[in-house]
């Protein structure tokens, strides 16, 4: 499945609905018929979105909303508010309360799975910060603090300068960031000339329709504002305009009849994620570098590796979902380092390391936890897609020989690789861990270079 997702609506009909538009595109989703189980289930079931009508009865959804964001077991659940009442007061309301969105009924289904897709996208990628980070809190780094907040950096692009200078008036009243005025083009060289934005509001069209889609693009495909929220400014209705920027990476959206008090209250949600986000960002790195990082391959040594596979353990124990643990051994390694020497032997574990890197997401666990032996965690995955992916790894390996510096010929090196899938039922950790080494050891007994699965528990 592609993520746990809550319905919370008292009226059975449109959870109804919303269940088999979600569904059909493969979500996990769950239903709640109140505010309070929409709560209880927010705990026991740790969603990974949320979405709530507003119009419930007994408690409607802006106090639950209220509810989620004070409870820190579901502070960072995102949340989207459904309304039938399009009055502005409505929509400050749910914001002010918490919600990531708020969308009128009756529902544009495109615009809606768009903006699931960005808000899991989003909520994946900061739930695997704070996991790296509770990791280095375990090891003894402390996150990074908070500390006095400086004005934040906001760079308003429009079509018209005179456009640009009507927003920032109408912002600067209400938030105490710093505004500039940028065109595209200075908005692009800014990422060579001084510090970046900490944010970017665009419109949609700018000198040519959909411009502004191509510079939100841009930015999200440079490394120095990948990480940067931006906020499209889009005529309405505009729901093709919105789902496009929605998938090409957009953080949040806003027509361009806005209400400045809405703007702000965006603008200030944005800043304070990206700070977040930035101190969870500085903990893993700096933290850990010199402490948790294999120094030859650059991956994560075993000292970090095993309590950061003892929180995927837990995690998907709660979720309920499976996962996948793999251990690689590079075969008959020692015949390289008796052959050509130990500097040759470090030249091909480089090399392994890094083709084992492309080969994986992004959330996946890697590291070198003995001389010629790896460890991989997949999280959310099934038995199927491991073996897949287990496979593509050992072919990459295999696939093409290896060019040392001091060695005049290349060298060939395979994997064997053994599986074991966690089923998200127990806490065992090393029984997992033993599992997947007899599956690495059966490998090695059948011959070498190849992928054996471990099925005792899956």
């Amino acid at each position: 499945m592609a993520g746990r997702i809550l319905i919370a609506d008292n009226v059975a009909t449109n959870r109804i609905v919303l269940k088999v538009k979600l569904s059909s595109a493969f979500y996990d989703v769950i239903q709640a018929a109140s505010g309070q189980q929409a709560l209880e289930a927010a705990r026991s079931e740790h969603p990974d979105l949320i979405i709530l009508d507003a119009q419930m009865p007994e408690m409607d959804g802006i106090s639950v909303c209220e509810a989620l964001r004070a409870d820190p077991i579901t502070e960072h659940i995102p949340v989207i508010m459904i309304t039938s009442s399009s009055d502005t007061t409505s929509k400050l309301r749910a914001l002010k309360a918490g919600a990531d969105d708020i969308l009128f009924k009756p529902l544009d289904e495109l615009t809606l799975l768009a903006r699931v897709r960005s808000l899991l996208r989003a909520c994946g990628t900061a739930d695997e910060l704070r996991l790296r980070a509770s990791t280095c809190r375990e090891l003894g780094f402390a996150e990074a603090q908070a500390g006095f907040e400086m004005p934040g950096n906001v760079a308003l692009i429009a079509a018209h300068k005179e456009t640009a200078l009507r927003w920032r008036s109408l912002l600067e009243s209400k938030v105490s960031d710093r505004i500039t005025i940028l065109s595209r083009n200075e908005a692009l060289q800014s990422l060579y000339n001084g510090p970046m934005p900490d944010m970017f509001i665009i419109a949609g069209d700018l000198d040519h329709p959909d411009e502004g889609l191509r510079l939100l693009s841009e930015l999200k495909s440079r490394t120095e504002t990948r990480y940067t929220p931006v906020l499209m400014v889009l005529k309405q209705p505009s729901h093709s305009q919105a789902v496009v920027a929605l998938d090409l990476g957009a953080s949040d959206l806003i027509s361009d009849d806005f209400d400045p008090e809405e703007l702000a209250l965006r603008v200030k949600t944005q800043i304070k994620r990206k700070r977040q986000s930035d101190r969870l960002r500085e903990t893993v790195q700096d933290g850990l570098r010199m402490a948790v990082i294999d120094p030859l391959t650059g991956l994560y040594n075993r000292r970090y590796a095993l309590p950061h596979l003892g929180h995927i353990v837990e995690r998907a124990y709660q979720t309920k979902r499976s996962f996948a643990v793999m251990i690689l051994d590079l075969d008959r390694f020692k015949s390289v380092n008796d052959s050509f020497g130990h500097a040759a032997g470090d030249e091909v574990l480089i090399e392994v390391a890094k083709r084992i890197r492309e080969n994986l997401r992004g959330v996946d666990l890697l590291a070198r936890i003995g001389g010629e032996e790896f460890l991989i965690a997949m999280p959310d995955t099934s038995l199927s897609v491991a073996r897949i992916a287990a496979e593509r790894l050992r072919h990459a390996v295999e696939q093409t020989e290896i060019t040392i510096g001091a060695v005049p010929k290349s060298l060939s090196v395979t994997l064997s690789i053994g599986v074991a899938m966690g089923d998200g039922k127990s806490h065992n950790l090393t029984e997992l861990l033993a599992r997947a080494d007899r599956a690495l050891f059966t490998a090695k007994s059948d011959g070498r270079n190849q992928v054996t699965v471990n099925l005792s528990a899956a």
